[in-house]
C-alpha cells in the first residue's frame, strides 16, 4: 500500500474507534439511572459539592434518583454561556451558577429562572434572610448561596506580638489605623494590603456604615460621601506605608499568596470564605492567623458585612424544575447540606443552627489551621452583617471599581472624590 494510503488507512481507523469509544462513554453515561439534571458553573469545587450532595439524595431518594450531569466553565464564557441561552430560549441547563457581580444581569426585564419561593419560605425563619434578599426580584427569590460571606480580619498574631499589638483592643478603624503605625515602625511589616483590580477592600467597608454602590431602589450611590470618605481612608493607608497594594493586584493573584505566605503583611480582611485561600495557598501562615470581628467606624458600629456570593438558580428551561428545585434545597438549604458546605468547601453556611452543631467543631483542616474557635466570631457579628442592594447596574459598577477606580486611587494616587464622580458621571 502507498505510504500516504497508510497514513490515510491509519487516520480513518482511528476515528471509527475514537467515535466507537465516545459511543460507549455516551451510552455508559446514558445507562446511569435517574432523571438527568444538567448543572453548570464556573467553580469546580461548587461542582465537586454538588457531585457528592447527588449522591446523598439518590441514597436519600431512591425513588427519585438524579443523573447529575455537571459542567464547569472558565468565570467570563460560563456567564456569557448562560445569557446567550437564556435570552434565545434554547439550550440552558437545568441548574446554573451566577456570582454575585453578575446577576444584575440576569434580573433585567422578566427573570428567565424559576422562582424558589416553594423552598425557600418554609426556610426563612432559620437561614440569615439578608443572603436570599440579594437574589430575589419582586418578592420572588430566585438563587440560593453557598455562604453568609461575613466579612473578618484576618491577623498575624505572630507579627502583632513582635509589634506588642493586642488584636483584641483593635475595635475601631481608628484604632487599627494606630496599629498599623505601630507594626509598622516595630517590625517594618505593612499592617495589611488592598485590592487594585478587585472590590473586596473597598465594597464591605461602605456596607458596615450603611453605604452601597445602589440604594434600595436601585439607584447608583457610587459617589455618595460616605463613599469618598472611605476610598479617602484607603488612600491614606497606603500613602502612610500602613497598607500596600497587594502584589498581582489583588488577593486571589500567585504573587500574593507567595507575598502574604511569607508574612509579607499583618492582617488582611476578606470574608470567611477566603479561609480556603489560606489553606491551599499559604500553608507556612497555618497556626499564625487569627480570626476576628472587622473594626467599627464608630464604638457600637457594624463588625461585618455579607461579602461575595454565588446563587444557584433554576432556569425556566428545566424540564425537570420541581425536583431540580428539591434537590437544590437539599443541598443548600438543609441542614445537612449546609453542614456539608462547611465540611467540603469551609464556607460560612446560611442556615444558622449550623454555627453552633457539634459538626463544625469536628477537626478539618480549617479549624487545625486557625483554630477552633472559627465560628465564635462568626456568632459575635450575626445580626452585624448588612445585605448589599444587587441590581442591573451592579455588574457595570462592580467592573469600573476593578478596572478603575481601585487603580487610579489606591496606585496613581488620584484624589477619590474626583474619580468617583467622574466614573458615576460616565455609569449614568
Amino acid at each position: 500500500m502507498h505510504k500516504r494510503n497508510k497514513v490515510l488507512a491509519m487516520l480513518v481507523l482511528l476515528g471509527l474507534v475514537a467515535a466507537m469509544l465516545q459511543g460507549c462513554s455516551r451510552s455508559s453515561a446514558e445507562e446511569q439511572p435517574g432523571t438527568p439534571i444538567v448543572y453548570w458553573t464556573f467553580n469546580e469545587l461548587h461542582e465537586q459539592f454538588f457531585t457528592e450532595m447527588a449522591k446523598q439524595w439518590n441514597q436519600t431518594h431512591p425513588d427519585e434518583l438524579i443523573n447529575l450531569k455537571a459542567n464547569t466553565f472558565p468565570y467570563d464564557n460560563h456567564h456569557s454561556k448562560l445569557s446567550i441561552a437564556l435570552q434565545s430560549g434554547v439550550g440552558a441547563p437545568d441548574m446554573a451558577d451566577i456570582e454575585i457581580s453578575k446577576f444584575g444581569n440576569f434580573m433585567k426585564g422578566i427573570p428567565q429562572l424559576v422562582p424558589l419561593n416553594p423552598v425557600v419560605e418554609p426556610e426563612l425563619g432559620n437561614v440569615v434572610k439578608s443572603r436570599l434578599d440579594i437574589y430575589s426580584k419582586d418578592s420572588s427569590y430566585y438563587g440560593l448561596d453557598f455562604h453568609v460571606g461575613a466579612e473578618v480580619m484576618y491577623y498575624n498574631k505572630e507579627i502583632l506580638d513582635k509589634a506588642g499589638v493586642n488584636p483584641d483592643d483593635i475595635q475601631t478603624w481608628d484604632d487599627y489605623e494606630k496599629a498599623g503605625k505601630q507594626v509598622l515602625e516595630k517590625t517594618g511589616i505593612p499592617m495589611t494590603t488592598v485590592e487594585l483590580n478587585d472590590q473586596w477592600s473597598f465594597w464591605p467597608l461602605i456596607s458596615q456604615q450603611n453605604s452601597d454602590l445602589l440604594d434600595e431602589e436601585g439607584k447608583m450611590t457610587l459617589d455618595n460621601d460616605t463613599n469618598i470618605k472611605t476610598l479617602s481612608f484607603l488612600q491614606r493607608l497606603v500613602k502612610e506605608k500602613i497598607a500596600v497594594t497587594a502584589p498581582g493586584g489583588g488577593h486571589h493573584a500567585e504573587e500574593y499568596y507567595g507575598f502574604m505566605n511569607k508574612e509579607g503583611a499583618a492582617s488582611v480582611w476578606m470574608p470567611m470564605w477566603y479561609m480556603g485561600r489560606f489553606t491551599d495557598y499559604m500553608p507556612d501562615l497555618k497556626g499564625k492567623m487569627i480570626i476576628r470581628p472587622m473594626p467599627a467606624w464608630e464604638k457600637g458600629g457594624f463588625r461585618s458585612a455579607g461579602m461575595g456570593g454565588t446563587a444557584t438558580v433554576i432556569t425556566n428551561q428545566s424540564e425537570h424544575a420541581d425536583l431540580a428545585m428539591r434537590f437544590l434545597a437539599f443541598a443548600k438549604l438543609s441542614k445537612e447540606g449546609n453542614e456539608q458546605i462547611w465540611k467540603q468547601l469551609g464556607f460560612d453556611p446560611i442556615r444558622t443552627e449550623v454555627w453552633t452543631s457539634p459538626e463544625v467543631k469536628e477537626e478539618n483542616k480549617f479549624t487545625e489551621y486557625f483554630g477552633k474557635n472559627i465560628f465564635d466570631t462568626l456568632i459575635e457579628v450575626k445580626d452585624e452583617i448588612n445585605p448589599v442592594h444587587i441590581g442591573p447596574k451592579t455588574p457595570d459598577i462592580s467592573s469600573a471599581l476593578k478596572s478603575k477606580v481601585m487603580y487610579r486611587t489606591l496606585q496613581d494616587m488620584e484624589d477619590p472624590a474626583e474619580v468617583l464622580h467622574e466614573i458615576a458621571k460616565e455609569l449614568e
